[in-house]
């Protein structure tokens, strides 16, 4: 698009969490500031490269969701605590940005105060007398007020000024928003691409990534935290393995005692439990129909699906992968983990002593 010199006024880079529209979005920031631009890339080298790529440029305006309080009315007040936390991880999601900020329980907002903010940064000149450019990660938390706000500016914004819009779910947002931006959609990430980011990042071993990233279904960030925080899936199979012993016979004391520890885990490890769950269900039904090389899993994990794969089959399938998706989905909206936990145990067990 530069290269053409086609950039248009207003993109947005839109794909699942940790499918890298992010750190994308900020290496095409530096490449439209970069003063000795390459053909692939920037230089990385010269001012404005270093700049942007400590996200201190002048012309780069950063809006994201934020907790709103009494010292915190726009994304200005958290401004150093966001960037440290994106230069420290990239891939960074919604989760990772409120649990560093100890505030996972609030909701993340962008207000109407930040459009007027916005409004205000881009009606003044360029600092370097070249683009100016507004970020906007997570624009979907944006209220109605404060996309409204932004139509206009969106549609008609000063000249050299670009929007760029980083988002994870489309979905919710205006279509008014969306009819003013141009997409450019991001899909999950290839299994082989998260091993070799793994392996180069991490010093890791080949098997071992490969692992983690069948595990991660496509995202990087949760790739990286599979490998970096619960050494990979062993730590998630002694806790399923724990669920499912409770669930079978729902001993109760032992319930709460898990509920309590999975309770202070956080969100985002709740998550990636369900979604090992996930895994490890899918695992066992390819098992049973003797489809053993598509069995993802390996080592103490196969094992343990040889033994448990009796308990996964064509009449409780469908509904422990639904009931795992629904905890997923509620666990992304804040919903009391000890409750929702809880009734996933008493559900599991009925679906695993189920009658094949």
């Amino acid at each position: 698009m530069l290269q053409d010199g086609r950039v248009p006024h207003a993109l947005m880079f839109t794909g699942p969490e940790g499918s890298g529209n992010l750190p994308t979005a900020m290496a095409f920031i530096q490449y439209l500031f970069c003063e000795n631009k390459q053909p692939e890339d920037a230089c990385g080298n010269c001012p404005s490269c270093l700049k942007t790529g400590k996200l201190i440029h002048p012309d780069l305006h950063l809006v994201f969701p934020i907790p709103i309080s009494k010292s915190v009315r726009t994304s200005n007040d958290l401004l150093p605590e966001f960037r440290n936390m994106f230069l420290e991880t990239p891939y960074l999601t919604i989760q990772d940005w409120f649990g560093s900020l100890d505030a996972e329980n609030k909701q993340p907002l962008i207000p109407a105060d930040e459009a007027n903010d916005i409004l205000k940064k881009l009606s003044y000149t360029s600092y370097e007398g070249g683009y100016k450019i507004m970020v906007i990660w997570q624009p979907e938390k944006m209220n109605a007020s404060s996309a409204n706000k932004l139509l206009k500016i969106l549609e008609e914004p000063p000249e050299q000024t670009l929007f760029l819009l980083v988002c994870n779910h489309p979905d919710q947002l205006l279509s008014t928003i969306i009819s003013r931006v141009q997409q450019i959609t991001f899909q999950r990430i290839e299994i082989e691409d998260i091993v070799k980011g793994l392996v180069n990042e991490f010093d890791c071993q080949v098997p071992h990534a490969k692992q983690v990233a069948l595990l991660s279904d496509g995202s990087y960030r949760d790739a990286q935290l599979l490998l970096q925080h619960l050494d990979g899936g062993t730590a998630y199979l002694q806790k399923f393995r724990t669920f499912m012993l409770i669930a079978l016979k729902f001993d109760a004391i032992k319930a709460v005692s898990w509920i309590d520890d999975n309770a202070r885990t956080g969100r985002e490890q709740q998550k990636q439990f369900l979604q090992y769950g996930l895994e490890i269900f899918r695992d066992c039904l390819m098992f049973n129909f003797g489809s053993v090389d598509l069995v993802r899993h390996s080592g103490e994990e196969k094992e343990f699906i040889t033994k448990f794969s009796r308990f996964v089959h064509q009449r409780n399938y469908e509904r422990l992968l639904e009931e795992f998706n629904s905890a997923f989905y509620h666990v992304e909206r804040n919903a009391n983990p000890k409750i929702l936990f809880m009734d996933l145990l008493m559900k599991t067990n009925e679906l695993i002593n189920m009658i094949p």
